[in-house]
Protein backbone atom coordinates (compact mmCIF):
# COMPACT_ATOMS: atom_id res chain seq x y z
CA UNK A 1 0.00 0.00 0.00
CA UNK A 2 2.80 2.39 1.02
CA UNK A 3 4.56 2.07 -2.49
CA UNK A 4 1.17 2.33 -4.56
CA UNK A 5 0.83 5.82 -2.10
CA UNK A 6 4.64 6.72 -3.30
CA UNK A 7 4.01 5.92 -6.83
CA UNK A 8 0.93 7.92 -7.26
CA UNK A 9 2.68 10.53 -5.37
CA UNK A 10 5.43 10.55 -7.84
CA UNK A 11 2.93 9.89 -10.89
CA UNK A 12 1.75 13.32 -8.93
CA UNK A 13 4.88 15.34 -8.75
CA UNK A 14 5.99 14.06 -12.58
CA UNK A 15 1.96 15.61 -13.66
CA UNK A 16 3.12 19.21 -11.24
CA UNK A 17 6.25 19.10 -13.25
CA UNK A 18 4.75 18.53 -16.96
CA UNK A 19 2.39 21.12 -16.09
CA UNK A 20 4.96 24.15 -15.96
CA UNK A 21 5.23 26.62 -18.42
CA UNK A 22 6.71 25.06 -21.59
CA UNK A 23 10.37 26.01 -23.50
CA UNK A 24 8.05 27.91 -26.43
CA UNK A 25 10.49 25.66 -28.88
CA UNK A 26 7.58 25.89 -31.08
CA UNK A 27 7.05 29.27 -31.19
CA UNK A 28 10.84 30.02 -31.66
CA UNK A 29 11.02 27.72 -35.03
CA UNK A 30 7.96 29.24 -36.30
CA UNK A 31 9.64 32.96 -35.84
CA UNK A 32 12.78 31.45 -37.12
CA UNK A 33 11.00 30.19 -40.32
CA UNK A 34 8.94 33.47 -40.94
CA UNK A 35 5.59 31.70 -40.56
CA UNK A 36 4.47 34.45 -38.41
CA UNK A 37 0.55 34.19 -38.77
CA UNK A 38 0.96 31.06 -37.50
CA UNK A 39 3.23 32.21 -34.70
CA UNK A 40 0.42 34.38 -33.78
CA UNK A 41 -2.34 31.82 -33.49
CA UNK A 42 -0.15 29.43 -31.44
CA UNK A 43 1.32 31.99 -29.05
CA UNK A 44 -2.38 33.57 -28.92
CA UNK A 45 -3.34 30.06 -27.83
CA UNK A 46 -0.69 29.86 -25.32
CA UNK A 47 -1.91 33.39 -23.91
CA UNK A 48 -5.19 32.15 -23.33
CA UNK A 49 -4.37 29.11 -20.93
CA UNK A 50 -5.03 30.13 -17.42
CA UNK A 51 -1.94 28.81 -16.16
CA UNK A 52 -0.02 30.70 -18.75
CA UNK A 53 -1.57 34.05 -18.64
CA UNK A 54 0.91 35.19 -16.20
CA UNK A 55 4.08 34.31 -18.42
CA UNK A 56 5.26 37.14 -20.39
CA UNK A 57 6.81 34.52 -22.96
CA UNK A 58 4.09 33.48 -24.92
CA UNK A 59 3.11 37.70 -24.93
CA UNK A 60 6.56 38.60 -26.01
CA UNK A 61 6.26 36.12 -29.21
CA UNK A 62 2.99 37.26 -29.99
CA UNK A 63 3.76 40.44 -29.99
CA UNK A 64 7.03 39.68 -32.33
CA UNK A 65 5.07 37.80 -34.47
CA UNK A 66 2.20 40.77 -35.05
CA UNK A 67 4.69 43.50 -35.64
CA UNK A 68 6.74 41.38 -38.22
CA UNK A 69 2.94 41.17 -39.94
CA UNK A 70 2.86 44.77 -39.32
CA UNK A 71 5.88 45.42 -41.58
CA UNK A 72 5.42 42.74 -43.90
CA UNK A 73 1.47 43.97 -44.43
CA UNK A 74 -0.86 40.74 -45.19
CA UNK A 75 -5.00 40.92 -46.58
CA UNK A 76 -6.15 39.23 -43.50
CA UNK A 77 -8.69 41.02 -41.86
CA UNK A 78 -7.86 40.27 -38.67
CA UNK A 79 -4.36 41.79 -38.88
CA UNK A 80 -5.23 45.39 -39.89
CA UNK A 81 -4.71 46.75 -36.56
CA UNK A 82 -1.55 43.82 -36.15
CA UNK A 83 1.09 46.77 -35.09
CA UNK A 84 -1.36 48.20 -32.10
CA UNK A 85 -2.00 44.69 -31.23
CA UNK A 86 1.85 44.14 -31.04
CA UNK A 87 1.38 46.80 -28.61
CA UNK A 88 -0.70 45.39 -26.56
CA UNK A 89 1.04 42.19 -26.47
CA UNK A 90 4.33 43.46 -25.43
CA UNK A 91 2.80 45.24 -23.39
CA UNK A 92 1.14 42.57 -21.22
CA UNK A 93 4.49 41.10 -21.76
CA UNK A 94 6.59 43.68 -19.78
CA UNK A 95 3.46 43.73 -17.13
CA UNK A 96 4.26 39.66 -16.61
CA UNK A 97 7.87 40.19 -16.18
CA UNK A 98 7.66 41.03 -12.58
CA UNK A 99 11.39 41.37 -11.89
CA UNK A 100 13.23 41.88 -15.06
CA UNK A 101 14.63 39.06 -15.98
CA UNK A 102 12.49 36.81 -18.12
CA UNK A 103 12.73 39.13 -21.43
CA UNK A 104 16.90 39.22 -21.46
CA UNK A 105 16.61 37.52 -24.58
CA UNK A 106 14.36 39.71 -26.46
CA UNK A 107 15.61 42.47 -25.23
CA UNK A 108 16.55 43.76 -29.17
CA UNK A 109 13.19 43.33 -30.38
CA UNK A 110 11.79 45.37 -27.38
CA UNK A 111 14.69 47.87 -27.90
CA UNK A 112 13.39 47.33 -31.87
CA UNK A 113 9.62 47.84 -31.45
CA UNK A 114 10.22 50.57 -28.81
CA UNK A 115 12.23 52.69 -31.25
CA UNK A 116 9.58 51.86 -33.93
CA UNK A 117 7.17 54.15 -31.67
CA UNK A 118 9.31 56.85 -31.36
CA UNK A 119 9.82 57.63 -34.49
CA UNK A 120 6.50 57.56 -35.42
CA UNK A 121 5.98 59.80 -32.74
CA UNK A 122 9.02 61.96 -33.85
CA UNK A 123 7.75 62.29 -37.36
CA UNK A 124 3.77 63.20 -35.95
CA UNK A 125 5.99 65.90 -34.13
CA UNK A 126 7.81 67.16 -36.92
CA UNK A 127 4.64 67.21 -39.10
CA UNK A 128 3.16 69.49 -36.33
CA UNK A 129 0.87 66.90 -35.77
CA UNK A 130 0.24 66.69 -32.30
CA UNK A 131 -2.99 64.88 -32.02
CA UNK A 132 -0.98 62.03 -33.36
CA UNK A 133 1.49 62.27 -31.70
CA UNK A 134 -0.27 62.64 -28.64
CA UNK A 135 -1.72 59.29 -28.75
CA UNK A 136 1.31 57.29 -29.78
CA UNK A 137 3.26 58.46 -26.54
CA UNK A 138 0.18 57.89 -24.34
CA UNK A 139 1.07 53.93 -26.01
CA UNK A 140 4.24 54.47 -25.46
CA UNK A 141 4.08 54.62 -21.38
CA UNK A 142 2.80 50.52 -21.93
CA UNK A 143 6.15 49.50 -23.71
CA UNK A 144 8.66 50.79 -21.04
CA UNK A 145 10.06 50.59 -17.43
CA UNK A 146 11.70 54.60 -18.18
CA UNK A 147 8.39 56.36 -18.67
CA UNK A 148 9.91 60.07 -17.99
CA UNK A 149 10.71 61.42 -21.37
CA UNK A 150 7.02 59.89 -22.22
CA UNK A 151 5.65 61.91 -18.99
CA UNK A 152 7.35 65.43 -20.76
CA UNK A 153 6.14 64.47 -24.35
CA UNK A 154 2.68 64.16 -22.88
CA UNK A 155 2.41 67.22 -21.32
CA UNK A 156 4.26 68.73 -24.45
CA UNK A 157 1.11 67.39 -26.32
CA UNK A 158 -1.37 68.94 -24.09
CA UNK A 159 0.32 71.92 -23.78
CA UNK A 160 -0.19 72.15 -28.18
CA UNK A 161 -3.49 71.00 -27.88
CA UNK A 162 -4.33 74.27 -25.10
CA UNK A 163 -4.64 71.59 -22.33
CA UNK A 164 -2.40 73.78 -20.04
CA UNK A 165 -3.45 72.22 -16.87
CA UNK A 166 -3.16 69.10 -17.74
CA UNK A 167 0.55 69.92 -19.45
CA UNK A 168 1.42 71.59 -16.21
CA UNK A 169 0.06 68.10 -14.32
CA UNK A 170 2.11 65.89 -16.31
CA UNK A 171 5.32 68.47 -16.20
CA UNK A 172 5.48 68.20 -12.43
CA UNK A 173 5.12 64.58 -12.77
CA UNK A 174 7.89 64.47 -14.91
CA UNK A 175 9.93 66.25 -12.41
CA UNK A 176 9.53 64.06 -9.93
CA UNK A 177 10.41 61.04 -11.45
CA UNK A 178 12.89 63.08 -12.97
CA UNK A 179 14.75 63.78 -9.74
CA UNK A 180 14.94 59.49 -8.91
CA UNK A 181 17.00 59.11 -12.06
CA UNK A 182 21.01 59.25 -11.42
CA UNK A 183 21.98 57.30 -14.71
CA UNK A 184 20.14 56.22 -18.39
CA UNK A 185 23.03 54.32 -18.99
CA UNK A 186 20.91 50.76 -19.17
CA UNK A 187 18.08 52.36 -20.99
CA UNK A 188 17.47 51.56 -24.76
CA UNK A 189 18.58 53.99 -27.42
CA UNK A 190 14.13 54.55 -27.50
CA UNK A 191 14.35 55.78 -23.66
CA UNK A 192 17.04 57.91 -24.14
CA UNK A 193 15.35 59.48 -27.11
CA UNK A 194 12.05 59.64 -25.54
CA UNK A 195 13.85 61.49 -22.59
CA UNK A 196 15.58 64.01 -25.38
CA UNK A 197 12.68 64.83 -27.24
CA UNK A 198 10.66 65.28 -23.95
CA UNK A 199 12.82 67.72 -22.65
CA UNK A 200 13.40 69.77 -26.36
CA UNK A 201 9.32 69.93 -26.21
CA UNK A 202 8.79 70.82 -23.30
CA UNK A 203 11.34 72.95 -22.90
CA UNK A 204 10.05 74.46 -26.36
CA UNK A 205 6.50 74.71 -24.52
CA UNK A 206 8.06 76.98 -21.82
CA UNK A 207 9.61 79.63 -23.95
CA UNK A 208 6.25 79.63 -25.81
CA UNK A 209 4.80 80.49 -22.48
CA UNK A 210 7.64 83.12 -21.21
CA UNK A 211 9.12 80.90 -18.89
CA UNK A 212 12.90 80.53 -20.60
CA UNK A 213 14.32 80.01 -16.97
CA UNK A 214 12.25 76.92 -16.76
CA UNK A 215 13.44 75.69 -20.24
CA UNK A 216 16.79 76.20 -18.98
CA UNK A 217 16.57 74.59 -15.47
CA UNK A 218 15.44 71.44 -17.33
CA UNK A 219 17.69 71.58 -20.16
CA UNK A 220 20.53 71.15 -17.69
CA UNK A 221 19.37 68.63 -15.36
CA UNK A 222 19.39 66.41 -18.64
CA UNK A 223 22.19 67.88 -20.69
CA UNK A 224 25.09 65.51 -18.91
CA UNK A 225 23.64 62.77 -20.68
CA UNK A 226 23.33 64.36 -24.02
CA UNK A 227 27.39 65.82 -24.16
CA UNK A 228 27.42 63.57 -27.74
CA UNK A 229 24.49 64.99 -29.08
CA UNK A 230 25.08 67.41 -31.32
CA UNK A 231 21.13 68.24 -32.14
CA UNK A 232 20.91 68.42 -28.71
CA UNK A 233 23.78 70.75 -28.32
CA UNK A 234 22.58 72.60 -31.04
CA UNK A 235 19.14 72.97 -29.11
CA UNK A 236 20.52 73.90 -25.68
CA UNK A 237 23.07 76.46 -27.12
CA UNK A 238 20.19 78.01 -28.92
CA UNK A 239 18.17 78.26 -25.60
CA UNK A 240 20.99 77.93 -22.85
CA UNK A 241 23.80 80.45 -24.24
Amino acid sequence: MKKLIGLVLLLLSATTINAQAPNYDDLKILYADGNYEKLVKVAENYTLKDDLKKDPMPFIWLGKGLYKISLSGTDEEKFKNAYKDAIAAVSKSLKNDKDNTALTDHQEFIDEFQMSMVTRIDNDLAANDFNKASGWVIKYYKVTKNPVGAKFLDGASKYRKSDKGGANTAWKEADLMLKDITSIEDWSDADRQMLKLGALQTAECYLASKQKEKAKALLNKVAQWYEEDESFKAKYDEIVN
